[in-house]
C-alpha cells in the first residue's frame, strides 16, 4: 500500500530540519527498514508543509513497530521541537490521506 501524510514544520525551522535530515542516523534508517517502511520520502515546502510518502504492507503495523523501537524515541525527542505544536507529537499525527488516483 502507498501512504501519504501531512505534517507542519515551524517555518523558521525549515532550514535546520532539512540539515538534520541530510544526516539521519544509520540506526534510524535500519529501524525504518526493519519495521517495514519502504520507499520512504519526505517533501517540504518553504512554509513548513511536510508531505511524507512511503510504501508498506500494513501502515499501522509498521508505524507501531517504529513507535516501539528504541531509536525512534531518541529521534522523536530530537525532532519534536521542529514541528508546530500538536497533541501526541509527529508520530501520532501521521494520518494517511485517501488516494484518489494512481497512474498504474
Amino acid at each position: 500500500m502507498r501512504v501519504c501524510f501531512l505534517l507542519k514544520v515551524s517555518p523558521e525551522k525549515v532550514k535546520e530540519y532539512k540539515t538534520r535530515h541530510a544526516q539521519i542516523w544509520p540506526e534510524m534508517l535500519d529501524a525504518l527498514s526493519q519495521s517495514g517502511w519502504r520507499n520512504y520520502s519526505i517533501f517540504l515546502r518553504p512554509d513548513g508543509l511536510l508531505v511524507g510518502y512511503l510504501e508498506a504492507d500494513d501502515f499501522e503495523k509498521c508505524r507501531a513497530a517504529m513507535k516501539n523501537h528504541p531509536v525512534n524515541a531518541r529521534w522523536q525527542a530530537e525532532m519534536s521541537g521542529f514541528f508546530e505544536p500538536m497533541p501526541g507529537g509527529a508520530d501520532d499525527n501521521m494520518f494517511p490521506l485517501d488516494e484518489v488516483f494512481h497512474l498504474d
